[in-house]
């Protein structure tokens, strides 16, 4: 498996990372058998495990510190923070610092570890200044507990403010964005991705498969529906008209990975880790036979033509239903549009 710089840290990756939201009760409850799929990832080349506290509760980050126990050094770990995790409670989220200094130590008691390599914020704030949260992160870098910060599903102006505000108060800075990257979810191509690449930071997608409608599982003849309560319903309302027209897309995209000697998902996995701006795709497996389906696509290739046959089915820079986005959750709301 080929190597990445993780945009100018130094650091190499794999371009596949392992994503632990499937291990615990919101898809994998046997702690064995996540144990081992981690394992068998690590055994292929995978060195970059993803969590984030708010999964299956804080159950992930558990059982992917047991799975590893005396492999802690080999892998570059990151998790997040930000999500209600006591949802009585308003101070048990977000991005203040009285919220980070105290979830960055359940975070570690839970992976069993005394750093973590990536800290990231799962969404940014709309009522918490940035400065903030960077500065809560930077005494965290400067204590040793955090070795690198990084954000998730920002837009492009509020990683430039971000960055801006790391040089003008001298703090630490974001060194990678988390963003939702897929054939169908191509929205960050227009100015996300651009953005990322001129502040030299690494780009870790998610959702490659987005959220399964690449894998196969929904198809004109074959109805099937999330095997995850954490994702949310709209993206597969099948009354959508855009829904209905992701699965025009992908008896599209079927043909054409056949065509070209792929499985569906290899195609899916390898458009997003072929972009020039992307460090690494996360896949999250719930079974062994679903981590075996996607690593082959770690080395897998695509022409120049597969490419223009994409960008005809799901024009680049469009995301055709933009339910799938994790953009605007707050500034489209009634609330904020109207006076």
């Amino acid at each position: 498996m080929e190597y990445r710089s993780l945009g100018r840290t130094g650091v190499q990756l794999s371009p596949l990372c392992l994503g632990a939201m499937m291990f615990g009760p919101w898809g994998n409850n046997d702690v064995a058998d996540s144990i081992r799929i981690i394992h068998r990832a690590l055994d292929s080349g995978i060195n970059f495990v993803d969590t984030a506290d708010v999964y299956s509760g804080g159950a992930s980050e558990e059982i992917v510190g047991q799975a590893l126990e005396g492999r802690r050094d080999d892998v570059f770990l990151a998790t997040k923070f930000f999500m209600p995790m006591n949802e009585d409670d308003p101070n048990q989220r977000g991005g203040s610092r009285r919220w980070i200094i105290r979830e960055v130590e359940n975070s570690l008691r839970r992976l069993n570890t005394d750093y973590i390599d990536l800290y990231q914020v799962h969404r940014p704030s709309p009522d918490t200044d940035v400065e903030e949260t960077l500065g809560a992160l930077t005494d965290l870098v400067r204590q040793g507990k955090v070795r690198y910060i990084g954000s998730s599903s920002y837009s492009g102006s509020q990683i430039v403010e971000a960055q801006w505000a790391s040089r003008e108060r001298n703090l630490e800075r974001f060194v990678t964005e988390q963003p939702p990257y897929s054939i169908l979810t191509r929205g960050i191509e227009e100015d996300v991705l651009p953005t990322v690449q001129r502040h030299g930071m690494g780009t870790l997608t998610y959702s490659p498969l987005a959220g399964g409608w690449l894998s196969g599982r929904w198809r004109k003849d074959s109805a099937s529906t999330p095997t995850s309560s954490a994702r949310p319903s709209a993206r597969f309302d099948m009354t959508k008209p855009a829904n209905q027209r992701k699965l025009d897309v992908v008896e599209e995209l079927a043909q054409l990975a056949g065509q070209s000697g792929l499985t569906l998902i290899e195609l899916a996995i390898a458009f997003v880790i072929n972009h020039p701006g992307v460090t690494a795709a996360i896949v999250g497996p719930r079974t062994m036979e679903q981590l075996e389906s996607y690593l082959s696509a770690a080395d897998t290739k695509l022409t120049t033509d597969v490419l223009d046959r994409i960008d005809q089915l799901v024009a680049p820079g469009v995301t055709v239903n933009p339910d799938d986005n994790s953009y605007g959750a707050h500034e489209l709301t009634p609330k904020a549009r109207r006076r």
